[in-house]
């Protein structure tokens, strides 16, 4: 179960920091649904989640294409995370559904208290310190029926949901469901290196260019980004509707949060103003066409994703406009692209 292609290289980690590159660190629960201890059965799981946060936009994406949102329970939790001023202190994520946003002035409706453990737990932190970890991150797969955390990597997550499905609860019919992952030999072996590439240079390489304080590494996970994007929009350039032909899979699923971000939130926010996706014809086609399947729309949210990401910056300051000619998320609904 354990996916490379979502791990970044751990070599020299604290040099690398201390020279200003931003390096992401590894998942600590590694379980898999179907070994004996976590056994697949519907209304078992339950996920703690951030809507502004790409990992966990995976596993909510995966969640609702295929169907489990009944099968598996979830709480969400706050864009912003704790200041200094928060007695258990800053940067942790907290399950606060009356806590106002400075983006619109009132408490966001999709943000819940903590239910997944039956104990009201405000922090990710307080689920973790249960079982002894100092980990503090989201997405968090918990198994409600033993107690215990699951597994925290997004990517095995979405793999588990994918090949658990049916036993999970689906409520899409195996013959009308997308599989993101194919059995098909050649198709997997396609999907694993786009995975690997979206990996390296979109979904990480958006916070390498963001949160690196080196010019260098910047520089060089901006150029990649954008190579990647050019590369991406050629594949798509013949008329297929996703990345890998005529079906839905793990690569597109993985691409979505990272492109859905890009011109409203990580155009400014992580620097990366080389381009937008409307400038790519055949990706702007992609984003829309996946934007338009059942699910998706619902699976995000672009008010938590500016909130989280401009309402950590030193000012809390969210910026009020929209890039031109079109705001955002409206700028999806494009069924004259989608259909295409």
């Amino acid at each position: 179960m354990t996916d490379k292609s979502t791990q970044e290289d751990q070599a020299a980690i604290k040099q690398r920091r201390a020279k200003g590159e931003f390096v992401r660190g590894i998942s600590g629960f590694r379980g898999v649904i179907g070994d004996p201890d976590f056994p697949a059965e519907p209304g078992r799981y339950h996920l703690y989640v951030a809507l502004n946060c790409p990992w966990c936009h995976r596993v909510t994406l995966a969640r609702n294409v295929l169907g489990l949102q009944n099968g598996i329970t979830m709480d969400v939790a706050f864009p912003n995370r704790t200041d200094e001023s928060d007695p258990e202190g800053p940067n942790l994520w907290e399950f606060a559904p009356k806590r106002t946003a400075t983006l619109t002035g009132a408490p966001l409706p999709e943000c819940t208290g903590e239910t997944g453990t039956g104990k009201g737990l405000r922090l990710a932190k307080d689920i973790y310190q249960a079982e002894g970890s100092e980990e503090q991150s989201v997405p968090i797969l918990y198994d409600k029926i033993a107690g215990r955390i699951v597994n925290n990597e997004s990517a095995e997550i979405i793999r588990m949901l994918d090949a658990h499905a049916d036993t999970l609860g689906s409520n899409i019919a195996t013959a009308n469901r997308v599989q993101l992952l194919p059995t098909h030999d050649a198709l997997k072996k396609d999907i694993h290196e786009l995975n690997e590439l979206i990996y390296t240079t979109i979904n990480n390489g958006a916070y390498k260019a963001g949160f690196s304080s080196d010019q260098s590494v910047y520089a060089a996970a901006f150029d990649a980004y954008f190579k990647t994007l050019e590369a991406l929009d050629d594949r798509l350039s013949d008329g297929r509707s996703f990345l890998t032909g005529i079906q839905f899979t793990e690569a597109d699923l993985r691409l979505f949060p990272t492109l859905y971000r890009h011109d409203p939130v990580y155009y400014l926010r992580m620097k990366l103003n080389g381009a937008r996706v409307l400038d790519y014809p055949h990706l702007w086609r992609w984003l829309c066409r996946v934007y338009a399947m059942p699910g998706v729309a619902a699976a995000g949210s672009l008010v938590h994703c500016r909130q989280g990401y401009f309402g950590r910056s030193w000012n809390g300051v969210v910026p009020k406009g929209s890039l031109k000619p079109m705001p955002y998320p409206e700028a999806y609904l494009q069924p004259d692209l989608s259909n295409r």
